[in-house]
């Protein structure tokens, strides 16, 4: 059974709508009556386009975010129900009005005043619950904003709300269903609703794809950023380790864990990273970042960033599904037409890596999630005691997958346990050194080129996910930023190209991007169908 938190309706005219809405069963956003019109219309609306739009006058954060609040209830609670807002913020519309009031004064925040935005709920925001999409978590309130969403509201953004996610980023089962969670339901594919909208930051993929917010914030670990906005034909970008604080996400990985934008172009991806990157002198990898971050992402933002530019094609990654290995063949001749030369490279260690990096995730979740819930005093203060609940709630917390991960984790040793090191230094070693970096090296590469991800699969509550491949993982092992933009399409289902590049080199990979996209122009409305059918 979907559960869903804080959810509103803002007049009776919407009341009316989503009541008719869900009468009739409709697969497809529910019209406006014919004598009304809104007052803001979002859909597709970029937050470049917005923030100049606020700019003039033409536009107020209130105005927006009532009209995002009026999307949500219309197409994520009514009509398609996505389900990808798990919670509103009560206080979005006040923060918005705030912020009018301030920029009438003559007084800007940032890059992103008046924004609104959706945050994974994997992030502590201070007044609104942080669950990882768990029951065991409900109740778990944090009283301070993360550093990334601290980050977010001093830069002038109105959090909107928190988005749906994969239960504890997909770390909880072998069997996991991409975009559950106990507390947050089923999020949908806008493209194709009964198609996977992958994890585990799918409910932000789902919801900024279906302009239910301007833009998001995602998590990944391995691929929770890149596949998501692939297979909702977003750009989204994960950054190096470090670029992006993970002070106050309930983690998975030290090594590897980092927060990212998701955006429906590049423009807003580069935007909304102006206001997300910074050092954290609390975060592990904060400060190695220091010196390394540019004022301005979107200086990189050039229709002419790909030429001369050298890329090396990762066939490796490819060979799985021939929609996927056209649209890559594609992307490579639109990448020669603007300039740029493309190779085919192959990776000595492809995938090499896999068995140690496992391991290592295994050990630093439950090191790192212990420290969290005693942190953030929660009623579950560890791993063991999360095991116990999920067993003693079982109907509830694990209606079609177990916890053998959870176990798994909860069996292994503190951090200093010569396993643990030996696994860490090997994946580390085969995804970057020997992997990514080796490649762009021997080629003399500006950045590697894989397809994203398969198309969306049909979501599946007894088999569970069904990858068929991608090709993001040698990036998130290395901790290395990557970067998905739209490409093509394999029966309406959006596919996406993946940059890869050296440490702190996002800003770049944004430029080749963003020429990209204005070549291709890849990126296509969702339709809200159903199925698909013949």
């Amino acid at each position: 059974m979907t559960i869903v938190d804080f959810r509103f309706i803002a007049d009776l005219r919407l009341a009316i709508a989503v009541a008719t809405a869900t009468l009739v069963g409709c697969t497809a956003p529910p019209a406006q009556p014919a004598d009304t019109k809104p007052a803001v219309d979002v859909v597709e609306l970029s937050a470049m386009d917005a923030r100049e739009r606020m700019a003039s006058g033409a536009l107020t954060a209130q105005a927006l975010t009532q009209a995002y609040l009026d999307r949500i209830a219309t197409v994520d609670d009514a009509g398609p129900r996505l389900n990808a807002v798990i919670e509103l913020n009560p206080s979005a519309i006040a923060e918005a009005t705030a912020l009018d009031a301030e920029r009438k004064a003559g007084k800007l925040r940032g890059p992103l005043h008046g924004i609104p935005v959706l945050i994974k709920d994997n992030v502590d925001v201070a007044g609104m619950v942080n669950s990882a999409g768990s029951l065991a978590l409900a109740d778990n309130r944090p009283k301070e904003d993360a550093f990334v969403a601290k980050r977010l509201r001093d830069a002038g953004a109105v959090i909107l709300g928190k988005a749906n996610l994969s239960e504890w980023a997909n770390f909880r089962s072998t069997r996991s269903t991409s975009g559950w969670s106990s507390r947050g339901g089923q999020t949908k594919n806008p493209y194709v609703l009964d198609r996977n909208p992958c994890g585990s930051s799918s409910g932000t993929g789902s919801a900024i794809a279906a302009s239910l917010g301007a833009i998001g914030l995602g998590t990944e670990t391995d691929g929770s950023i890149i596949c998501p906005a692939s297979v909702n034909g977003l750009p989204g970008l994960k950054p190096t380790v470090g670029v992006v604080s993970r002070t106050g996400i309930i983690p998975i990985s030290v090594s590897q864990d980092t927060a990212g934008p998701m955006g429906r172009s590049v423009a807003d991806v580069a935007l909304m990273m102006n206001g997300m990157a910074g050092v954290d002198p609390a975060d592990p990898s904060g400060p190695a970042a220091a010196g390394k971050i540019p004022s301005d992402y979107t200086a990189f933002l050039k229709a002419d960033a790909v030429k001369g530019k050298r890329f090396g094609l990762l066939r490796q990654a490819m060979g799985y599904h021939p929609d996927v290995d056209a649209s890559m063949d594609k992307a490579a001749a639109a990448l020669k037409s603007a300039g740029a030369e493309v190779v085919d490279v192959r990776m000595a260690t492809y995938n090499d890596w896999n068995d140690a990096e496992f391991d290592v995730l295994l050990y630093e979740f439950k090191d790192g999630l212990n420290a969290y819930l005693k942190r953030s005093g929660s009623p579950h203060g560890s791993l063991e005691a999360l095991i116990a609940w999920n067993k003693a709630n079982a109907g509830r917390a694990m209606p079609f997958f177990g916890q053998e991960i959870f176990e798994r984790a909860q069996a292994k040793g503190p951090l200093t346990d010569a396993a643990y090191r030996k696994a860490r230094d090997q994946s580390r070693r085969l995804a970057g050194r020997d992997g990514l970096i080796a490649v762009l090296e021997k080629n003399q590469l500006d950045a590697v080129i894989a397809p994203s991800m398969s198309p969306a699969w049909p979501t599946d509550h007894v088999l569970g996910d069904h990858f068929l491949g991608a090709g993001y993982g040698t990036a998130a092992v290395a901790g290395t930023p990557s970067l998905t933009v739209p490409i093509g399409e394999s029966q309406g289902l959006p596919l996406g190209i993946t940059f890869m590049g050296r440490p702190y080199t996002e800003g770049e990979l944004m430029g080749f991007a963003y020429a990209l996209e204005q070549v291709t122009k890849a990126r296509k409305v969702p339709g809200y169908k159903q199925t698909l059918a013949p």
